[in-house]
């Protein structure tokens, strides 16, 4: 079979704003930060919310339940369309439509309306898969996962800067006179425009591919037409190689995102921290990203360029490996000292595998791209949502019955058990959790590749090369 030689870059030189890839990679990686930035946007408000709406605790977790849910089917979908139309339109349409219920949420009156809008608006985080997806047809094989992981990397960044750009937002507001209980509104409806101009950007100043737009090159024959599309989609269900890969970003990103949003509590009830200093602590772990799942995208090429696809699978086998024993080592230290050193060890290994799991989506099927991202993307989602059902309800079971057995001790007695039965409850989560880490790590193994997938990419890397070179 001929390889293809496309424009695709061989280098991240991220100050070569003239490069198509390198242009699409800020742009995508920014739409990506603002999407995070606003799918989380509310919760540094949330007591404001509380107390406003009158939200009962329930209320409360079933938001957070479905924000993730919404990502789920939206991820699932949007896959699917960006192989169809391509990355450009859908990502404008996303931002722009996806806006529209960040910027409701400033308006609404009750609980119900509140959950409504929570659970549309994780349909941006769908963008993910679109990012993915762009970046992937954008770079060359020998710096996709690289790519891939920063791009992805630098926007989970708007998943923690939002602990500290919106209580900035609504500070500016405040001092033009608003009210501070209505600040959450009008920084939610700030999020929501600043999500629907950068659709507007992304419309204007990207392309498809580095050679075009998808409508113009099936118009030039020069794509399949979407009868093999739909083909390839059935063969992306039937591959268990994106099933496996499904359940690996459950083990990773959906844990990360489960850890995170408990380690708050977890670390004021099992180590006596104040509410300011965990939150902190947290949101350092976050940030994070910036360089944690680029090193996973990294380590997954340099593997790849000495072992091959085989190399890039290995790689993510021993770092989702790390990850599981980190959390469950975590999870079974009383000193807070040693905790710090396993939970940072958990913040590096767990991105990195998220980033090393994006170095082989790649190259699963070159035809349906969009699809398995959509797929694998989804699963970190459906990870989250799992564990975070698992850990609520030994949290559940364990507080209700230490407030039971202690109900006659008084108030501060009871909040003392309750405290205590929570970490331990969610100790052993997290080991469970941890262990379910390790195992998915193992199935990777049975991820393969054919010895003419093996040629097919090491052609594709020498004609990008000399084509580089060429242009240079």
């Amino acid at each position: 079979m001929k390889t293809q030689v496309s424009k695709k870059a061989t280098a991240l030189k991220l100050t070569n704003l003239k490069s198509m890839p390198i242009r699409t990679f800020w742009i995508t990686s920014i739409a990506f930060f603002i999407c995070f930035f606003a799918w989380f946007g509310i919760v540094p408000f949330m007591p404001d919310v509380v107390k406003d709406l009158g939200l009962t605790p329930e209320q409360k977790w079933n938001s957070i339940i479905l924000a993730v849910t919404g990502t789920v089917f939206a991820r699932l979908l949007i896959g699917k369309l960006c192989d169809r139309f391509g990355p450009r339109l859908c990502y404008t349409y996303l931002l722009i439509l996806g806006a529209i219920p960040v910027i409701l949420l400033g308006f609404v009156q009750t609980p119900t309306q509140f959950l409504v809008c929570r659970l549309f608006i994780g349909f941006i985080g769908a963008s993910f898969v679109i990012t993915q997806f762009h970046t992937s047809i954008m770079f060359a094989p020998n710096i996709v996962g690289t790519a891939n992981a920063t791009s992805a990397g630098w926007g989970n960044l708007g998943g923690g800067a939002n602990r500290l750009g919106m209580p900035l937002i609504a500070a500016a507001v405040v001092s033009f006179g608003v009210a501070d209980e209505m600040a959450w509104r009008y920084s939610m409806v700030i999020a929501g425009i600043i999500a629907m101009l950068m659709g507007l950007v992304y419309f204007f100043f990207t392309t498809d591919t580095p050679e075009g737009n998808f409508s113009e090159l099936k118009a030039a024959g020069k794509m399949p037409a979407l009868k093999k599309d739909e083909e390839s989609f059935l063969e992306v269900l039937k591959d268990y190689r994106v099933w496996i890969l499904f359940v690996v970003y459950a083990a990773c990103f959906g844990m990360e995102l489960t850890v995170y949003g408990t380690m708050d509590d977890y670390l004021q009830n099992n180590f006596g921290l104040t509410r300011s200093t965990a939150g902190n602590l947290v949101l350092s772990f976050a940030l994070m990203n910036i360089f944690a799942r680029t090193l996973g995208g990294f380590f997954g090429d340099r593997f790849g360029k000495m072992k091959g696809l085989r190399g890039r699978v290995v790689f993510l086998t021993l770092i989702l490996a790390a990850e599981g024993l980190m959390l469950s080592a975590f999870s079974m230290t009383t000193s807070l000292a040693f905790g710090l050193v396993f939970l940072i060890a958990f913040s590096l290994t767990v991105q990195m595998a998220e980033g090393a799991t994006f170095s082989v989506v790649p190259f699963i099927n070159k035809k349906a791209i969009g699809s398995i991202s959509g797929i694998v993307g989804a699963g970190g989602n459906v990870g989250a949502f799992l564990a975070a059902l698992f850990l609520k309800s030994k949290s559940a079971m364990a507080e209700t019955h230490a407030i039971s057995v202690n109900s006659a001790l008084g108030e501060e007695a009871v909040k003392a058990a309750q405290s205590t039965a929570a970490a331990t409850a969610v100790s052993g989560g997290y080991f469970v959790i941890g262990i379910f880490v390790v195992i998915s790590a193992l199935t990777t193994l049975a991820i393969r590749f054919s010895m003419a997938d093996e040629r097919a990419v090491e052609e594709e890397m020498k004609a990008e090369l000399t084509l580089s070179r060429s242009t240079d």
